[in-house]
């Protein structure tokens, strides 16, 4: 195989988190100062939507958030490439073309990544087919912020070059693209950056289709990277619904612009597709004309997934909207259930267990550094201490005495603290209250450290006699230290993990990157008629991880066992009745 199967990014390895936080904070920082979106419309002058209209009817896919673990990844891929699909007696076609919604790769946007997480696995899937008849749809993709973290480059060099991807052909030239479908209908996908604005060169882009090629008639199925609904239902700051409403409304309707605004006063915006949480969630959406818009989020192509529990069943009104929730996958049941495997939290992170356990073991050494008056230290001081109900306040004194005049010590206690405050996640659930229970859980991992370090000077030097310098005694307390520390340290997390994503509903993504959930993956078959538009949402609860390579040096990948997908909800059927 010309690539690598790659398991599921473990987000809590320290060296991921440094080299992910970088990547994020140099993007933030040079997105806006070198623009890859303002280039493409300078090398690309024509920026001609793509055209399917000729055709009676249209198939097609949407798959967002892929690019992850092999098993996910590929278990979708081999779905989407078979000619057909059978769910419930109904043949649902392969599509016409693929719509990729964004995040393409995990966790950052090396070209390597690509290779492993993305291309590898779709060429294996659908391998390319070159003879004179061939069938091969199109692949479309938008960029999330993943794909940004590189200011785009390898994602352009992957989509917008005409290049193969698998037996799917790329056709666009910039990061966002329009496509002409049949019986009047469009579909819009839009690259929101960075949580920055629209580009000016995009919102000229698609403001002359709007203009020029949308007809007082016309039906929109707009793409997107991110569910802005749902974020703004999480926090009233979060300014990416401003944003997507100002694009609908100035953009697609006109408003403010005499040219069109009087043609586009009646064109519906009845779809809206993304990605981002790594679910499936659908909102039904009345808007303030008085349509009736699915918002559809459809973000399970190969990340580890994310709860639904915390969704909200209605959105409350917000500039003239509200949204009732109609279904999510997985079940909320099973989403609460999930969580939970935070408390097995030192299994899945072996790592940070590691990592908090190097850092009470380095601290232990600080105070180990400073002597009481009678030369003792504090290891020695708290050895004396056998009492764990009267011995608290003698054991608090030494404590408090070793660090009086340790500022080393001290700086190592604050970083410790206020690492584990700042983590906390204040953008949702109770706001900036969420910071108590963030105070508590850092309080918890020094006490933790200061109750073992007193329970293993107890142990090492009272009851087996080992003396303070002795090599045996260093040894045993360092694997002490880094063992069971680190092992109880990595427990509060993932308590803390626990009661956030289920009491506080807050820290989603920390709560469900921790433990890589293959499961509950998904995908969009949408069929376009005269009559309707009709969505397919496919669910995977589990998918394949028996698979076998059965040609030696090409990419023949079969499941060792079936692949079995169902609807996840009844076929959302989107008909063509105009509301004005």
């Amino acid at each position: 195989m010309k690539f690598e199967k790659k398991p599921m990014v473990n987000w809590y390895d320290p060296k991921q988190l440094a080299f992910t936080g970088v990547k994020t904070v140099l993007s933030s920082v040079f997105g806006n100062f070198a623009d890859r979106r303002e280039m493409q419309a300078a090398l690309d002058q024509e920026g001609k939507p793509f055209d399917y209209s000729d055709k009676e009817e249209v198939w097609f896919d949407f798959i967002s958030d892929l690019g992850d673990g092999f098993n996910p990844t590929y278990t979708l891929a081999k779905t989407l490439a078979e000619p057909s699909i059978t769910v419930e007696g109904k043949q649902l076609h392969r599509g016409d073309f693929l719509v990729m919604g964004g995040d393409e790769v995990y966790p950052t946007p090396e070209m390597i990544e690509y290779t492993n997480r993305l291309k590898g696995p779709y060429e294996a899937a659908f391998p390319k087919d070159e003879s004179p008849n061939a069938q091969r749809p199109d692949v479309y993709a938008i960029p999330g912020n993943h794909d940004w973290y590189d200011g785009l480059t390898n994602f352009l060099r992957l989509f917008t070059q005409k290049r193969s991807l698998g037996n799917w052909r790329t056709q666009q030239t910039r990061s966002y693209f329009a496509i002409k479908l049949p019986h009047d209908y469009w579909l819009i996908a839009v690259d929101i950056q960075l949580h920055a604005d629209i580009d000016y060169p995009q919102i000229c882009y698609f403001r002359d289709i709007a203009q020029n090629h949308f007809t007082s008639q016309t039906k929109v199925i707009l793409c997107t990277a991110e569910p802005s609904w749902v974020y703004r239902s999480f926090d009233q700051k979060n300014t990416a619904h401003d944003r997507f409403k100002f694009f609908i409304d100035k953009v697609l309707y006109g408003k403010g612009n005499s040219d069109y605004e009087e043609k586009n006063r009646s064109i519906t915006v009845n779809t809206i597709l993304t990605g981002d949480l790594h679910h499936y969630a659908r909102y039904e959406e009345t808007t303030a004309r008085g349509e009736i818009r699915q918002l559809i989020t459809a973000g399970g192509g190969g990340a580890f997934m994310h709860p639904t529990h915390t969704l909200k069943e209605n959105i409350e009104p917000v500039d003239g909207y509200s949204a009732e929730l109609k279904s999510v996958f997985p079940p909320k049941e099973a989403s609460v259930r999930l969580s939970l495997l935070n408390l097995a939290f030192p299994y899945f992170s072996l790592t940070m267990l590691t990592l908090f356990g190097l850092v009470h073991a380095f601290t232990s050494w600080i105070l180990q550094t400073k002597r009481f008056v009678d030369g003792t230290t504090l290891m020695e001081q708290l050895s004396k201490i056998s009492s764990f109900g009267e011995g608290v306040g003698p054991a608090c004194e030494a404590i408090v005495m070793a660090l009086s005049h340790n500022p080393g010590a001290i700086f190592l206690n604050l970083l410790l603290f206020g690492g584990v405050l700042v983590f906390t996640d204040v953008k949702s659930g109770y706001g900036k209250w969420n910071y108590v229970a963030g105070a508590v859980h850092g309080l918890l991992h020094l006490l933790a450290f200061y109750g073992l370090l007193w329970l293993f000077s107890y142990i090492n030097l009272s009851q087996l006699g080992l003396g303070i310098n002795r090599p045996s005694q260093v040894g045993l307390f360092l694997a002490e230290m880094v063992v069971l520390g680190g092992t109880l340290s990595a427990l509060i997390f993932g308590l803390y993990l626990t009661f956030s994503v289920l009491v506080l509903k807050n820290h989603i993504t920390e709560a469900s990157s921790s433990y890589r959930w293959e499961g509950y993956k998904n995908f969009l078959r949408i069929h376009l008629t005269g009559e309707c538009l009709t969505i397919y949402p496919i669910g995977f609860e589990k998918v394949v991880t028996d698979w076998k390579v059965t040609t030696k040096g090409e990419h023949a990948i079969v499941a060792g066992s079936p692949i079995h997908f169902s609807l996840i909800e009844k076929p959302i059927q989107v008909h063509h009745e105009k509301t004005v």
